[in-house]
């Protein structure tokens, strides 16, 4: 074990931040190119960008759960999440490289439409992603041994990968997206590839767990763990059904069904007690209230890196799309650069003052606020960029805080399995976002209802996270020098 893991050193998180940032930076060039690409260059419509999108989340549903169970249980060459960092750290490059092409790839292949390959690239990119992202996150929970430590990396982790965001949008706002791809192709590879050799992984994890019962990973057990989450699975299906059939309905039975049950289940989340309850179960019931109140911020998140760029083609129409292409990529490189200052220098010491939920909540509580106003107040790009600085606030936190949060109410030798959990209510989600309101914004006229949507989920989260219980330090301790002496 190198000295500077043994101290937990400035450099060690350093290096143990840069898997996760190669994996961040490749979804900084999905978010920023992808529907750019789909609509400007190849001529999709807004509803087909929308289903391209869904092809990420149904790889995280598969690829983050099932990487997880299976990483918490091998060890290969000398780790547990190396392995799945390296060979999602090479897939992710190869599709990058696939994205300016897919025209040529569907020639080449003889199929007449581009959607069809649009989406396997973007699913297999996405599944990339996702195989390499839960170990990139796991593996911090693994050899830190306390909260506060994992608050410490997990928001250096996002300061890390932030900063990095910013360079990717950068790259797209001055010299253009193609750009942007090939240079994220070559740091995808690079941090992916090195920074593993360099992290000493515990070959054990401590089974934290009161009986061999409670740490099975079957179906029912996941769907338990779930439950508040049954709504938006229930509903996804539904809908990526009657997408992929061609069916056209007239009635919104099914989805007035799946919002109250999806408020009947998140509630009963909510208002569950922990008191009383032994440390696992109770453990479990603050992990389920994680899972409801930050779902509702990815439908916000979501829906705005989808339609961001027919929003902005909607409020500062006087763009051609070269502009507009730079628009969209500053306006996320603000948020970016937001939110890679705030979490380690502004976000990590607030925390250990009010709390890392009290911290969160009021973030996405001001949030929903910088969403508010780009609905109602964007009269050109630097409208939208001053608003976009706002809404980073809350994207500081939601790419960072949560994590330290869920890790510190689970089984540490199942963090694999949690953290694949943990994305179910990042991607489900996601594909209402893609699915349903896609719908609903291909059919409004005021693309303004983008952002109204992101204000009114965002406030939800805020509202649901009051209810979440905070943990201040880790239940077990690893042995952090196991494995691989």
């Amino acid at each position: 074990m190198l000295a500077i893991q043994r101290r937990l050193s400035p450099s060690f998180y350093a290096i143990l931040s840069l898997p996760s940032t190669a994996m961040g930076f490749a979804l900084s060039v999905q978010i920023s190119a992808l529907s750019w690409i789909l609509t400007t260059q190849y001529g999709l419509d807004i509803h087909d960008v929308g289903l391209v999108w869904a092809a990420g989340p149904l790889a995280g549903i598969i690829g983050q759960v099932l990487i997880g169970i299976i990483s918490d249980k091998v060890w290969l060459w000398k780790g547990r999440r190396r392995p799945f960092i390296l060979v999602g750290g090479v897939l992710a490059a190869l599709m990058l490289l696939a994205l300016p092409s897919i025209d040529v790839i569907s020639d080449s292949m003889g199929i007449g439409g581009i959607l069809g390959v649009a989406i396997a690239v973007a699913l297999t990119l996405d599944l990339a992603i996702n195989i390499s992202f839960n170990p990139t996150r796991a593996i911090i929970a693994d050899v830190t041994t306390s909260g506060d430590d994992r608050t410490k990396g997990y928001t250096r982790m996002q300061t890390i990968s932030g900063s990095f965001g910013v360079v990717a949008y950068g790259i797209g706002a001055v010299w253009d997206n193609y750009a942007l791809i090939y240079f994220g192709v070559g740091l995808v590879l690079l941090f992916s590839l090195i920074p593993p050799f360099f992290i000493e992984e515990p070959k054990e994890l401590a089974d934290d767990s009161e009986s061999p019962e409670q740490s099975r990973a079957g179906f029912r057990e996941i769907m338990r763990h779930i439950q508040p989450l049954w709504g938006f699975l229930i509903y996804d299906v539904y809908a990526m059904t009657l997408r992929l059939a061609h069916i056209e309905v007239d009635h919104y039975y099914v989805e007035y069904a799946c919002i109250a049950l999806t408020l009947y289940f998140v509630a009963k989340a909510l208002f569950a007690k922990e008191e009383g309850l032994s440390h696992h179960e109770a453990g479990l019931v603050g992990f389920k209230k994680v899972l409801a109140a930050h779902s509702f911020s990815w439908i916000g998140v979501q829906t705005m890196f989808i339609y961001m760029v027919a929003y902005t083609q909607f409020a500062i129409p006087d763009l051609d799309d070269a502009s507009m292409g730079r628009t969209v990529s500053m306006a996320f490189l603000v948020l970016s650069a937001i939110s890679a200052v705030l979490p380690a220098f502004v976000l990590e010491p607030i925390s250990e003052k009010l709390g890392r939920v009290r911290t969160h909540t009021l973030c996405l509580a001001i949030m929903a606020v910088g969403y508010f106003g780009i609905a109602n107040m964007v009269s050109g790009p630097t409208s939208l960029y001053v608003l976009m600085a706002i809404v980073g606030i809350g994207w500081g936190a939601i790419v960072s805080l949560p994590f330290a949060i869920m890790s510190v109410k689970v089984n540490q030798a199942q963090m694999g399995l949690f953290m694949g959990l943990f994305n179910l209510s990042v991607v489900l989600p996601q594909l209402v976002a893609s699915l349903g309101i896609g719908l609903l914004i291909s059919r409004a006229e005021d693309k303004s209802i983008v952002f109204i949507i992101c204000a009114v989920c965002l406030a939800l989260s805020a509202l649901c996270w009051s209810r979440v219980e905070d943990r201040t330090s880790g239940t077990a301790v690893h042995n952090l020098q196991g494995g691989g002496q």
